[in-house]
């Protein structure tokens, strides 16, 4: 991406996104874990770890790694707790584990009643299984150098810190078939660029109303298919709003991954670039997409 548009999209992020507000209370289903692990300080070195306690001893899980957003970078504390808290995926795995699926906001329909009745009827048929999440700290690269080294570096550290350091800690699966990556916004684009460097470690990939602009979203298709093409077939889920400022450059970028052959699934639900999405349907539809692709036939 170049500079002058990463700025411009890291702007719009920003404007979109409100304050960071105070925790969600711990959560019945899933225990945290605090990893503090090597790495570089200003990068990246501590992650938040959730481990559902339904699941029975000796049982391990697919691990999903979600990226956060602009608003949470500088602040370790912030950055590992902007998914399970800010941005409602504790109380997103809550739901889907007790449907019927409701609304939690009573002012905004982000969550329509067609698509409530929808997601009823695949948990009747398939109730959620589960996943281990990691929550890593995500760096902002426009603020601590040359982007691609910095990001040659985070995708180094997951590969090498993070998910060696998961594995061991929590009850996961190891293998790509039984590892996604996901990430909102900042995270998104971030995602992305992980993605396209270490294909191999991820049998699952996803962007959140993911922060890239209209003139980077063919060449970021064509670098996921050059990197598809090396690892192999990889389910891609493409999630945006109505109203998000980047919904035209993650439309294009699903149409321009159909064209290329890469299938791909694109959700839009209505609603802004904020965190009162997320945590009504946003965090919800990503979550069930990726408990759906990984682990097939392992579980």
């Amino acid at each position: 991406m170049k500079r002058r548009e990463f700025l411009s999209v890291l702007a719009a992020a920003s404007v979109a996104s409100p304050p960071a507000g105070g925790a969600t209370p711990e959560s019945g289903d899933l225990e945290r874990l605090d990893l503090v692990l090597d790495g570089d300080a200003k990068i990246a070195r501590r992650s938040l770890v959730l481990v559902p306690k339904h699941v029975p001893a000796g049982s391990k899980l697919p691990l999903l790694v979600l990226l956060h957003g602009l608003g949470e970078t500088g602040n370790e504390e912030l950055g590992i707790r902007a998914w399970a808290d800010l941005y409602g995926l504790v109380r997103a795995y809550e739901r889907l584990r007790r449907p019927p699926v409701e609304r939690t906001l009573k002012r905004h329909k982000y969550l329509t009643d067609a698509r409530a009745r929808e997601l009823d009827e695949q948990l009747r048929r398939q109730p959620l299984r589960g996943l281990v999440f990691a929550c890593p700290v995500t760096p902002n690269p426009s603020r601590l150098g040359p982007a691609p080294r910095i990001l040659d570096s985070y995708a180094d550290w997951i590969e090498n810190a993070l998910l060696p350091a998961v594995r061991q800690k929590a009850p996961v699966l190891s293998g790509p078939e039984n590892t996604g990556l996901d990430g909102c916004s900042l995270g998104g684009y971030v995602g992305a660029e992980v993605f396209v460097r270490k294909p191999e470690l991820f049998g699952s990939f996803g962007g959140v109303q993911s922060a890239f602009g209209v003139g980077s979203a063919a060449r970021y298709a064509e670098r996921i298919a050059r990197a598809i093409e090396i690892a192999g077939p990889r389910p891609i889920h493409v999630e945006t709003s109505t109203e998000d400022p980047f919904r035209r450059a993650n439309e294009l970028l699903s149409k321009r991954l159909s064209a290329l052959g890469v299938p791909n699934e694109l959700v839009v639900p209505p609603g802004p670039h904020n965190q009162p999405w997320l945590k009504e349907v946003g965090s919800l539809e990503m979550l069930l997409w990726h408990d759906r692709q990984l682990g097939r036939g392992l579980r």
